[in-house]
C-alpha cells in the first residue's frame, strides 16, 4: 500500500487499465459458463474467447435482480442460489447471506472478498486504527463486507452491529475508534445520543457511510463536529461498485469490476455523461455476475479524479432504473419504450411516456425528440406504442437534447390526490 492509495492498480493508465480488464473478461466468461448452470444457461451458445471488448460485451443479455430472484426461487429445492454459486456449503463458503426478497448470496475464502477495503481505506482509515463498524451483521452482508476490508488493510474492527445507541456511546468513549462505518442516520443518533449524555468523542476522526443517501448539510453537520464522512456504492451481490475520495467528486469506479451503463430496460450503453442503468460484470470467480443490472441509476464524469486515481467516476447513486408505472390496469416498463423507439432507428434522440391525469383516468403522451415528424410517422408512433403496450398514447414532439438527462424513460405525473 502506498500512502495516499490503497495499491498501484488505482494510478494505472486508463489504457493499462482496459487492457487488464478486457484481459481477464473471456477467462471469466468462459468460467461462469462453466461453473455456473444459470450463466451456462444465459450464454448458451456464446464464444467466451470473442468477449474481450466492451462492445463484445454489450452484446451479451443483461440479468437483472428480479430475473436473479426468479432464478433462486425457481430452483430453491435443489440450489438455493439459482446456479450463480460457483462455491458449495463448507470451508469454501464461511457464510451465506439474505437480501430482501428473499436473495440468497454466497461469502467466498479471499481476502477482502467483498473488495471494499480500496473504500476504507480512501476515507483515511490506516493499518493500527481501531473502526467501530455499524453496519448489521445479521442477515445481510453489510457488516461482514465492512470487517474482511478493515481486516485486509490491518484494522482492529469493533462489531458494534446496529441498534443499543447508549452503549455504542460508551463502547466509543472507552475503546476510542479512529473512526465509524455504517449508515450517516445512525452515526447521527450516536452523537446526538453522546451529547444527550455528555460524552464525548474526540477520536471519532473519519467515517465510511453507505446504504443511505448522504446530503451535503448532513456531510456538514458531521463536519462541524470534526468528522469528515465518505461514502461508497456496494451492493449484497457485486460488492464495492464506487467509493469517494478526499477530493469529494464523484464516486471512483472499483478496480475489480466492468461497469457499463445502459439506457433503462434495454442493455443498450448510453453516451458518455448521459443518465442510465448500471450494468456490473464482476471478477469474482466464487459468484460471478456477467452484466447484472443493478437497477441503480447513475452517470459517467468526464476527466480524472484530483485524488490522483484514475479510473473512471460516476455521479453515485442517482434513483432507479425500474419505473414501471401501471396504466389502466396495464404494466408499462422501459423495456417497452425502448422496443417502441427501435422500430425508428431514424429517430436518434431520447424518449419518454409521460402519464397524466388522474387514477383511473390516465393519459399517455410519447415524447420524442426532433426536429419536425411527418404525419406518417406520428401515426406510426402511435401504432407502435398501441402494438408493444397495448395503450393508447399522444405523440408530442420536442426539440432534440430538450428531454432532462435523468434516466428517465417512463415518467408517472399523475395526481394522486
Amino acid at each position: 500500500m502506498t500512502h495516499a492509495h490503497y495499491d498501484d492498480l488505482e494510478t494505472q493508465t486508463p489504457q493499462a487499465r482496459h487492457a487488464r480488464l478486457m484481459a481477464a473478461l473471456p477467462a471469466m466468461v468462459a468460467h461462469a459458463q462453466s461453473k455456473a448452470p444459470a450463466f451456462a444457461d444465459l450464454l448458451k451458445g456464446v464464444d467466451a474467447g470473442a468477449v474481450n471488448s466492451l462492445a463484445a460485451l454489450a452484446a451479451l443479455p443483461v440479468t437483472r435482480k428480479y430475473e436473479l430472484l426468479a432464478r433462486q426461487q425457481a430452483t430453491r429445492a435443489q440450489d438455493v442460489f439459482g446456479g450463480f454459486s460457483t462455491l458449495a456449503y463448507g470451508q469454501h463458503m464461511p457464510h451465506v447471506f439474505a437480501s430482501p426478497g428473499t436473495i440468497y448470496e454466497p461469502e467466498g475464502t479471499a481476502t477482502d472478498y467483498w473488495r471494499t477495503a480500496r473504500a476504507v481505506y480512501a476515507a483515511g482509515f490506516r493499518p493500527g486504527d481501531l473502526i467501530h463498524n455499524c453496519f448489521s451483521y445479521h442477515f445481510t452482508p453489510a457488516g461482514s463486507m465492512m470487517d474482511c476490508a478493515a481486516r485486509a488493510i490491518g484494522c482492529t474492527v469493533f462489531p458494534g452491529g446496529i441498534g443499543q445507541t447508549e452503549q455504542q456511546v460508551a463502547a466509543m468513549a472507552e475503546l476510542k475508534p479512529a473512526g465509524y462505518i455504517g449508515t450517516p442516520s445512525f452515526l447521527r443518533i450516536i452523537l446526538e445520543k453522546a451529547q444527550d449524555m455528555g460524552v464525548a468523542l474526540p477520536s471519532v476522526t473519519k467515517a465510511l457511510v453507505s446504504g443511505e443517501a448522504l446530503p451535503p448539510s448532513l456531510r456538514a453537520w458531521f463536519k462541524e463536529r470534526g468528522i469528515e464522512v465518505l461514502q461508497c456504492y456496494a451492493t449484497a451481490d457485486v460488492g464495492l461498485i464506487a467509493y469517494e475520495t478526499p477530493a469529494l467528486e464523484g464516486m471512483v469506479i472499483d478496480e475489480g469490476v466492468i461497469v457499463e451503463i445502459v439506457r433503462p430496460g434495454t442493455g443498450d450503453p448510453v453516451e458518455p455523461g448521459e443518465v442510465g442503468e448500471l450494468v456490473i460484470t464482476t471478477l469474482n470467480t466464487a459468484y460471478p455476475l456477467i452484466r447484472f443490472g443493478t437497477g441503480d441509476l447513475s452517470a459517467v464524469l468526464p476527466g480524472q479524479c484530483p485524488s490522483g486515481r484514475t479510473n473512471t467516476r460516476i455521479k453515485g447513486w442517482m434513483g432507479r432504473a425500474d419505473q414501471t408505472t401501471k396504466v389502466r390496469g396495464m404494466f408499462v416498463h422501459p423495456g417497452q419504450v425502448s422496443e417502441i423507439m427501435r422500430k425508428f432507428p431514424s429517430l436518434s434522440g431520447r424518449a419518454r411516456l409521460v402519464v397524466t391525469g388522474e387514477m383511473a383516468n390516465d393519459h399517455l403522451t410519447l415524447h420524442v425528440e426532433a426536429d419536425t415528424l411527418d404525419d406518417h410517422t406520428l401515426n406510426a408512433l402511435g401504432a407502435a406504442v398501441r402494438d408493444v403496450t397495448k395503450l393508447r398514447a399522444d405523440i408530442q414532439v420536442v426539440k432534440p437534447t430538450s428531454l432532462p438527462n435523468d434516466g428517465k424513460v417512463i415518467e408517472d405525473a399523475r395526481s394522486y390526490e
